[in-house]
């Protein structure tokens, strides 16, 4: 099978090892100027992988477009409807898109798939690969859980069956609304997680059981499944985060409440951003989202001050039903 993997930097290097490991004919792709794209050239490796000499690295995005079966995209969800202008110039139409990056555009609260569907590609041709899982114990051979989902129920399990492995147990997605939420909302959680990690530690079994009780009214509210959110792609992975060293969220969240600068990518910042308006449009109330984005995003005090201040004021919240 003849993949290419668009982005290379963390998680899109590991797709392209992992997948190359499956026997597939994979190219990386990277910006001819990024750091990411400049050490795998110069090296053949990064900080966390050796790249398999069978992958093919380049820099030419119509070579990488043209010549793929599915394109597999891990970049800054941000950044995907820019990107996706580039990629629609060559001829995709008949291309499987794969997304494997957890976001909600800011600007408009559009979930990935609804990105990539106005950008001109069919929804049958979309799918997407989500839940827990860090590449520093990947490539240990430490195993995990995933999911792939997607609205065509035939490519989802193509997909989930092709790609499955020793490493990596694919699971079948129900409910593409609350994978693509339930996965993004996890970053949010992540970062709430690395400021308890700081000021009061044993709220994380609370914050782990409300944050997937808050997150599944909104899935619920935008005509999905509330029941997703209590799945792998979000309170499975929302789990490992919470947890773990490697996690950019965590971590986030942990050096703002210290005071300090975290100056690589945390997708849960302008998560918090994009749920907190999806909150108010679908009048779902998001209270621990609304603390992390006034965390992220506020300019009253330090940043210290205000993660110690976003705790009070959620105590300090009149008395609710557990499963309201």
């Amino acid at each position: 099978m003849k993949i290419s993997v668009l982005g290379c930097g963390r998680w899109g290097s590991f797709i392209a090892w992992y997948l190359s490991r499956k026997g597939n004919d994979v190219i990386s792709w990277g910006p001819e100027d990024s750091d990411s794209y400049k050490i795998l050239k110069e090296t053949g490796r990064n900080e966390y992988l050796a790249l398999d000499g069978k992958i093919h690295l380049t820099c030419d995005l119509e070579e990488a477009v043209t010549q793929a079966e599915i394109i597999v995209i891990s970049i800054s969800s941000q950044g995907l409807r820019g990107f996706m202008q580039r990629v629609t110039q060559y001829k995709v139409s008949d291309k499987i898109f794969v997304l494997c990056m957890k976001g909600i555009e800011v600007d408009t609260g559009k979930r990935l798939s609804e990105v990539l569907t106005e950008s001109g590609i069919s929804p049958d041709k979309i799918a997407v690969w989500v839940g827990p899982g860090h590449i520093q114990s990947f490539v240990q051979g430490v195993p995990n859980c995933m999911v792939i989902d997607s609205a065509n129920e035939k490519l989802k399990r193509e997909l989930a069956d092709n790609f499955r492995s020793d490493l990596i147990r694919f699971y079948y997605g129900e409910d593409l609304i609350g994978t693509e939420i339930g996965a993004a909302a996890k970053n949010v959680m992540g970062i709430a997680a690395g400021v308890l990690d700081v000021i009061c530690v044993p709220l994380k079994g609370p914050l782990m059981s409300r944050g997937a009780r808050e997150v599944a009214r909104l899935i619920k509210a935008m005509g999905g499944n509330e029941l997703s959110a209590y799945g792998l792609a979000h309170l499975g992975d929302y789990e490992t985060t919470l947890f773990s060293t490697y996690s950019h969220n965590r971590m986030y969240g942990e050096m703002l409440a210290k005071g300090q600068r975290f100056t690589k990518l945390a997708e849960g910042v302008a998560t918090s951003k994009a749920m907190k308006l999806l909150g108010e449009k679908y009048g779902v109330e998001l209270p621990i989202t609304e603390v992390v984005y006034d965390v992220c995003y506020g300019t009253e005090g330090n940043d210290e001050e205000r993660c110690r201040a976003a705790i009070s004021n959620l105590f300090s919240r009149s008395p609710k039903r557990e499963m309201y």
